[in-house]
């Protein structure tokens, strides 16, 4: 009985020992680096965007659908 007794009491200073302790944060995995991208600058406002986002008009590259309709009538 006095065997089980200390078996529990250990068991329990070792269960709130690990409970005490701060689990350390998951750990994500490095990130790759993509291909760089290829910026533009537009035509009316000089905002420089990723060249496969930009509208390509006749005149230029613009980072909108406005900016190339007011720019190129």
């Amino acid at each position: 009985m006095k065997a089980l007794l200390v078996l529990v009491v250990i068991l329990a200073g070792v269960l709130w020992w690990r409970s005490r302790q701060t689990p350390s944060p998951p750990q994500a995995p490095p990130k790759t680096p993509g291909e760089p991208l290829d910026m533009v600058r537009c035509t009316r406002c000089g905002m420089h965007i990723p060249g496969n986002e930009a509208i390509h008009g006749h005149h230029g590259s613009y980072c909108s659908q406005e900016h190339l309709r007011q720019s190129e009538p």
